[in-house]
């Protein structure tokens, strides 16, 4: 039977996963190897130097460099508070004494009596690096974090924006074809992430947005909303660093697009149980998917049935695909015909084609590169 390569996303419900947690400067590892966390654990932690703040205190006293130390009360390394008085004046009649006062708290890194200015560093500030998901950890890396192992359901979507949130699997839509409104929201989905059928509206993200949300899984999103919710063009940048709650997972495209059946399914199958999100996106080198996972209770030998494995999967007649480039971008379809050899394509370009047939009936030819597996 005449067969294909092509890439997709994965959906597995059942598989091992690994992964990497780690700080972006070297700090300190707060678990040991075997431990087993939850995914809002600390496993990881390290602290950014605090903030510089220049004092000029020549000038405001009035004095030369060479004068500084002798009217400095607070010497290097001391710790100060905002606005104590860390050098002074001493002149004959007090109301005329000059002052020069911290402009936050910390400690002083550096009197400077060349050039007259006195330094104060803010306290550090903790990064936290969590686990991010429930799982066991299976390697440490010292000082600098851990990796987390974890055995259950997995589903990439094709876009998100917002970071990592954990919470409750909530199947609120009921079909991978429904859309939701504001009204099917209440509060009891707060800190839930939410199946919300085909399409999230910018009406329906409010509406979650003021509940508390964790995360809205959805087919599709409109481009204009996604302008609207972030203030500005996305662009093709990494996704990931925005400060958004609900993050955002599509698992199809933009637009009003039915949930993959296999996706809706699976995800559905595990409501009510624990799972941690992350909307990170990146579509060009080292591609970067959105996920959902969903650890199991028990290690269970892992079992996958993918819309398409790392890296790609076999094209067969019958096989389910997604059209990913238009014309029919995020359509679904059933392939009838893998034509063998090159073929001309509308825009002149030679390339391997697929035969593929929608659901009312249409077939139509398509370069194979246009499309990916979606179910076996």
């Amino acid at each position: 039977m005449a067969h294909g390569y092509t890439p997709g996303l994965r959906v597995a419900a059942e598989t091992t996963l690994r992964r990497q947690r780690r700080l972006p400067i070297a700090g300190r590892v707060l678990v040991e190897r075997g431990a087993r966390v939850r995914a809002e654990d600390v496993v990881a932690r390290a602290d950014l130097p605090g903030d510089v703040a220049p004092i000029n205190v020549v000038s405001l006293l009035g004095i030369t460099p060479a004068e500084l130390e002798r009217h400095m009360l607070r010497k290097q390394g001391d710790a100060v508070e905002r606005d104590e008085v860390i050098a002074e004046t001493h002149p004959f009649i007090k109301w005329f004494r000059s002052t020069a006062r911290s402009p936050i708290a910390g400690t002083i890194e550096v009197v400077s009596e060349i050039t007259g200015q006195v330094m104060v560093r803010g306290a550090p500030k903790p990064v936290d690096v969590r686990a991010y998901i429930d799982g066991v950890v299976v390697e440490v890396q010292p000082k600098e974090g851990v990796v987390v192992e974890t055995t259950g359901a997995l589903v990439q979507g094709i876009f998100g924006v917002g970071g990592e949130v954990s919470g409750e699997v909530a199947a609120v839509a009921h079909g991978p074809d429904a859309a939701l409104g504001p009204a099917d929201l209440d509060e009891s989905l707060a800190g839930k992430i939410v199946l919300a059928g085909a399409l999230v509206t910018h009406d329906l993200y409010n509406r979650a947005a003021a509940i508390g949300v964790a995360a809205l899984v959805a087919g599709g999103f409109h481009d204009r909303d996604l302008k609207a919710l972030l203030g500005y063009d996305l662009g093709v940048a990494i996704t990931g660093h925005e400060k958004i709650r609900p993050i955002l997972i599509m698992t199809e495209g933009f637009g009003r697009i039915a949930m993959a059946r296999a996706t809706y399914d699976l995800l559905a199958s595990h409501a009510g149980r624990r799972a941690s999100a992350n909307g990170t996106t990146q579509i060009r080198a080292g591609v970067m998917r959105p996920e959902i996972i969903i650890p199991s209770a028990a290690s269970a030998a892992a079992r996958t049935c993918d819309l398409g494995r790392p890296g790609g999967r076999d094209l067969e007649v019958g096989s389910a695909v997604r059209l990913i480039r238009e014309p029919g971008f995020g359509r679904l379809a059933t392939v009838r015909q893998l034509p063998p050899g090159i073929q001309e394509v509308e825009c002149g370009a030679r390339v391997r084609v697929v035969e593929v047939e929608f659901a009312g009936g249409q077939r139509v030819t398509v370069p194979r590169a246009n499309i990916e597996v979606i179910e076996k």
